[in-house]
């Protein structure tokens, strides 16, 4: 879309066209009319997610100037917000030759101008605040509460100060350095911070007590089908530019939301009938030590195995991909984790805090540009699966980078703050 010298996006005119869908049960495949800010189906009791089904079975894309609503056909919107961009994907030629891939392709989601990559929180967290705060009425007044362990918090800030929506924001004390931004935010986004020692699940209990109050509204996580719909653009990008579905899928995950909302991306795309009829392998990756979706998924588990709070919050500080420890995945639940990980035959694999760091560096040497961790620990479990002979090296591989070019876009950008905090002791 267009952008400015500094390669921040610009405020151009869209024409907002809703896209007509309705809501499916995951569980028991009742279908029903989104009657407003549904997380689960209100004739259903029991957990499950839902899922859209879009009227347009074909997706259309928009022209560049509408940046992430260029996939609106299948996202379910209100409207359109200002400053949005699209995740990127391209053919790797170095990090492919150093990997021993032929058809590596990397969505990359994060800053670099060089490469058209234009998100200014530079994770790919963009793709879910710019769906869900779509999704809200215009003229909603509630203040939206998030949950975030650093990278949502920093994208809903971002997005909700440039479009005026009121936000509350609920971060462990350990991840409030992950609230950097390059000019002040607007006094409609409120921070609170869960207090020194805890972590991302710690976070989720504060913002659900303040849900019970009625001048907020819950944001809803992986049940929220805009921000799975939002997260799955990434496989949308991928598929239009190679031309079909990727036989591979890599990601880190903490929730998993992102390797749902991949496999439910792919669905469509099969649906769609012009990409081919491939279900992509899920690859999984976790920050070892915290790793409760590996350690269920290896013992065949539908549930996530019993574990002591106390050691998970410690595990939660001892990685270096602090945004995957999440105690409270959705993995059990009609259409989570674990369903998509069986339809797709995946698999959830392992890495340490040294192998992410040796990822990033080899990232940053081959491709010119530095990522996240949680990116690196994608690269490094790809690495280790092309290793182990997992992976069909004449196959087409897609790695998610989830977050990159932050060096890049500090060092773009004249000035440089954090945000002011209102701690919780």
């Amino acid at each position: 879309m267009p952008s400015s010298a500094t390669g921040a996006p610009t405020k151009i005119k869209m024409e907002f066209k809703e896209s007509p869908y309705t809501l499916e049960n995951v569980a028991t495949g009742r279908t029903f009319s989104d009657t407003g800010w549904l997380l689960s189906d209100p004739e259903y009791p029991q957990p499950s997610l839902l899922r859209t089904l879009y009227e347009k079975k074909q997706l259309q894309l928009k022209e560049e100037r509408y940046g992430f609503y260029r996939f609106a056909d299948w996202l379910p919107l209100k409207r359109y917000l200002q400053r949005s961009a699209p995740p990127i994907t391209y053919h790797s030629q170095a990090l492919g030759k150093a990997l021993g891939l032929k058809n590596l392709y990397v969505t990359f989601n994060g800053f670099w101008p060089q490469k058209g990559a234009l998100m200014e929180s530079c994770s790919f967290k963009e793709t879910e605040a710019y769906a869900v705060c779509g999704r809200l009425e215009p003229d909603n007044n509630k203040t939206l509460v998030v949950a975030s362990a650093g990278n949502t918090a920093r994208a809903f800030a971002r997005v909700c100060s440039d479009n005026q929506i009121p936000l509350l924001l609920c971060v462990p004390h350990a991840n409030l350095d992950a609230l950097w931004f390059d000019k002040p935010i607007d006094a409609c986004v409120r921070l609170v911070s869960t207090p020194k020692g805890s972590d991302y699940f710690d976070a989720i209990q504060l913002s659900q007590k303040f849900c019970l109050s009625d001048p907020f509204i819950e944001e809803g996580g992986a049940r929220n089908v805009a921000r799975r719909d939002g997260m799955g653009t990434t496989v949308l990008s991928a598929a239009f530019h190679i031309g079909t579905i990727p036989d591979y899928y890599i990601q880190a995950v903490g929730s998993g939301t992102g390797a749902i909302a991949a496999h439910e991306a792919n669905l469509r795309l099969i649906r769609d009938g012009r990409f081919g009829d491939t279900v992509m392998k899920l690859i999984t990756v976790q920050n070892h030590p915290f790793t409760p979706v590996y350690k269920a998924w290896k013992m065949g588990s539908r549930s996530l195995l019993p574990f002591d709070d106390d050691t998970a919050r410690l595990q939660a500080h001892q990685i270096d991909a602090k945004v995957l420890a999440n105690r409270k995945p959705p993995y059990s639940i009609p259409g989570g984790l674990f369903d998509a990980l069986t339809d797709s035959n995946g698999l959830v694999c392992t890495v340490t805090n040294q192998e992410i760091e040796q990822a990033a560096a080899l990232f940053e040497a081959m491709e010119g540009v530095d990522i996240h961790p949680a990116a690196a620990a994608a690269l490094a479990g790809l690495r280790n699966e092309v290793a182990k002979g997992t992976i069909d090296k004449k196959k087409i591989v897609l790695l998610n980078i989830t977050g990159g070019g932050e060096k890049r876009f500090k060092n773009s950008k004249k000035r440089f703050q954090k945000y002011s905090v209102e701690t919780l002791q």
